[in-house]
């Protein structure tokens, strides 16, 4: 059996019960407020959304810059950066630990990925392993490895009050137009157990046969939340999802020192319960219920119980990025 918290941090967390237990109390309590104000937030968005004029892209082209699987000669991290390419332009979506590891730049020095070419970049929400690292999330600030940034001026798109330096901060509000053909989501609400109130969005787009195109961060807000307010821009059958889940029911890829840290935070549940097989079937069932019909899973979140479970019970093909691999959408 394999424990959130390893059993030889117990002791001291015995030791520390009298201040811990009343800190927990207060967050329990922040919790269950901020989980409520999250679903009447995003019932609200998503009952006031309009149609997006989506245009249907000829080619769409998804290169996967970090994740959690890895082609031979790339590094793995549990963080996100994908290169969308549209023959409108070129959407760098969030940056993983940017500086704080050497993954970003070993991957697309590898590729000969050219930060000149970025004409626009999305941060979908603001976290470490999405916005540049650990320091990146504590300053509020997207940061980039050295060596590799887009020019001056390009847009930043992002879901919260947060810096670019050198770039031009879009703050997203609501559903949208992005550069490229894309759109988002807007920004839809997740209160976190012990991390907090979270505002992600997600980057949609229209492929020519119609069908749509969902590209997630993390998936913190659910993707039924999600799925049903892309259902609000555009009437077109979602073909395909990309991206984080965020399940990482058995184990976490992000751990240390004995503690799996993406099962304890991030999940939506309180500190004490964790993300379960049951919260996975009701996912798989809205998947299916949504006639998905293409699943490319991003490992960084998510554990190899639940993608298994989802090879085998959603009606979707279903096949897992790697980073330095392109998928045509």
């Amino acid at each position: 059996m394999r424990f959130r918290i390893h059993p030889a941090w117990w002791p001291a967390l015995a030791l520390a019960s009298p201040a811990l237990v009343p800190w927990l109390a207060v967050q329990t309590g922040r919790f269950a407020t901020g989980r409520a104000r999250a679903l009447r937030a995003n019932k609200e968005r998503i009952e006031h959304a309009q149609p997006l004029a989506l245009p249907s892209l000829d080619d769409l082209e998804l290169t996967v810059l970090v994740d959690h699987e890895h082609q031979a000669g790339f590094l793995g991290d549990a963080g996100v950066s994908y290169a969308i390419r549209t023959p409108m332009g070129t959407t760098l979506m969030d940056l993983g630990f940017g500086p704080g590891t050497p993954t970003l730049l070993h991957n697309v020095s590898r590729l000969g990925f050219s930060a000149a070419g970025i004409d626009s970049v999305v941060i979908t929400h603001l976290h470490l392993d999405h916005m540049g690292g650990m320091h990146a999330a504590r300053a509020r600030r997207v940061e980039w490895p050295e060596g590799f940034a887009p020019k001056p001026g390009t847009p930043c798109f992002l879901p919260a009050p947060a810096e670019a330096p050198g770039m031009n901060v879009r703050l997203v509000e609501g559903p949208c137009l992005l550069p490229g053909g894309l759109a988002t989501t807007g920004p839809l609400a997740r209160m976190l157990c012990l991390t907090g109130w979270t505002e992600e969005q997600a980057i949609v787009a229209k492929r020519k046969d119609g069908g749509l195109v969902v590209v997630t961060g993390c998936g913190h807000p659910t993707i039924q939340t999600i799925l049903a307010m892309v259902r609000r821009l555009d009437p077109g059958q979602v073909h395909t999802v990309v991206g984080g889940l965020h399940f990482p029911i058995t184990g976490s890829r992000i751990q240390r020192l004995g503690i799996q840290f993406q099962q304890i935070v991030g999940t939506g549940k309180c500190w004490w319960a964790g993300v379960t097989d049951e919260d996975l079937t009701v996912l798989i069932a809205a998947l299916n219920e949504a006639g998905v019909q293409r699943l490319l899973l991003s490992a960084h979140d998510t554990c190899d119980h639940a993608i298994d479970r989802l090879r085998r019970e959603a009606r979707a093909e279903v096949e897992v990025l790697q980073v330095g691999a392109s998928y045509r959408l």
